[in-house]
């Protein structure tokens, strides 16, 4: 799906639904089964109920009717964080990595809506921007596609921010655990990381499960690939400018970023977060494959 022509359509929920049968027509077993529920106890058969749970092995074998009673399991509370901050309206013709993490958002909404688990929205900058309750109705679903669509379209306005911040307010506004998904590029003062850390480690300190996407144009952003001539920079939320040939600074540049990125995946590997690089050129797939495997470990 071309990134750049995203929102000409303009119906997240459309594209969402689109993105996600895609996908599951591929899998060889749907994990789409609603309410999962699980076996509590045997109790006897009364005359005049349904025979659809009575356990014929058992009744082979004591020749007694016994029917099965199940429990539902609690269903899944998801919270889905997109940062918003400037930087993640790079590339700037296409806005990339914040239509990235809307489409990606928008799919985990409409997977979450198939197994009828409840979901929430938050997004932030320098500060939490919006926050949905944590519902599974239809209604609410309809209401996240709507704002991930409002979100999709709104000029760009320059913000810095806060991923620390923003986390540790997270971490104490979600008092029932759950499993938490950001989507972030994570520029957030890179040469004080210790921050962006210790609020990762407060998540899961607070028993929380936790995705982190960290959302890049891996081309430009960590492999520097320009041309060697003169460019100017522009940093989307200072507005700082800077003229240079990317040759002076790639080696510096690189080194830097390299030490960053390393840091923040051996972080994530000691807290038990899982981390997936989210090279904003490369397809969805691998955003649904990680949740499914860390939703199952959830059951």
């Amino acid at each position: 799906m071309d990134l750049a022509k995203i929102r000409e359509y303009g119906n997240i929920e459309f594209l969402a639904k689109q993105m996600v049968e895609g996908f599951i027509t591929g899998l060889h077993k749907s994990p789409f089964h609603g309410f999962s529920v699980e076996f509590a106890e045997h109790r006897l058969y009364n005359t005049g109920e349904s025979t659809r749970h009575i356990d014929w092995k058992v009744y082979a074998k004591t020749d007694r009717v016994y029917t099965k009673r199940y429990e539902e399991e609690t269903n899944l509370r998801c919270h889905l964080v997109i940062d918003t901050s400037s930087s993640m309206y790079y590339p700037e013709k296409t806005n990339g990595k914040l239509v990235f993490s809307t489409m990606a958002a928008g799919a985990l909404a409409y997977m979450l809506q198939r197994q009828k688990d409840a979901v929430s929205l938050t997004t932030f900058s320098d500060k939490i921007e919006i926050q949905t309750p944590v519902k599974s109705t239809p209604t609410h679903i309809h209401k996240i596609f709507l704002d991930l669509e409002t979100l999709l379209n709104k000029p760009h306005t320059s913000k810095s921010s806060a991923v620390a911040t923003t986390i540790h307010e997270l971490a104490e506004r979600i008092h029932k655990r759950s499993l938490v998904i950001i989507f972030s590029d994570m520029f957030d003062n890179i040469t004080d990381s210790e921050k962006i850390f210790n609020a990762l480690q407060h998540l899961k300190h607070n028993l929380h499960e936790v995705l982190l996407f960290h959302v890049t144009d891996k081309a430009t952003e960590s492999d520097f690939n320009f041309e060697d001539r003169p460019y100017e920079f522009i940093d989307l939320e200072s507005n700082e400018r800077i003229k240079l040939n990317p040759a002076q600074v790639k080696e510096t540049y690189q080194k830097t970023l390299k030490q960053f990125y390393q840091e923040l995946k051996l972080r994530c590997g000691q807290y038990k977060i899982d981390f997936i690089e989210a090279d904003i050129n490369e397809g969805f797939e691998h955003i649904m494959d990680s949740y499914l495997v860390k939703r199952s470990r959830m059951r």
